[in-house]
């Protein structure tokens, strides 16, 4: 069965020996580049990705660590605002027991 290669596995792992992409005209302009000539005559093999393509999941990572220390700073400063809260109700229960204390006191 001679089945011909696809995108993911092709017949052969030498880019020089894989069949030169076409440029498609349903793709926007810039999706692939084309086929040129260097200085020495070779030809280079055309790229079906952009670089920015290829950028795409670092991109995407990079904004869901963005979006995760975000949501961990958040988290800190809500457990901080907490702690914070209740160290003050206790001083309040503090300066009350003090107050009561101190009027005990001047009563007697």
């Amino acid at each position: 069965m001679n089945t011909a290669g696809t995108i993911d596995r092709p017949l052969t792992l030498d880019p020089k020996k894989q069949a030169p992409m076409k440029p498609s005209t349903s793709e926007p302009v810039g999706s692939a580049i084309t086929d040129f000539s260097t200085t020495s005559g070779t030809t280079v093999s055309c790229q079906n990705r952009t670089r920015e393509m290829q950028l795409i999941p670092e991109a995407l990572a990079r904004a869901h660590m963005h979006d995760r220390l975000h949501e961990a700073e958040r988290q800190r400063r809500a457990v901080s605002l907490a702690t914070a809260r209740r160290m003050q109700r206790r001083a309040e229960r503090a300066s009350l027991r003090a107050r009561r204390a101190l009027a005990m006191a001047v009563m007697q």
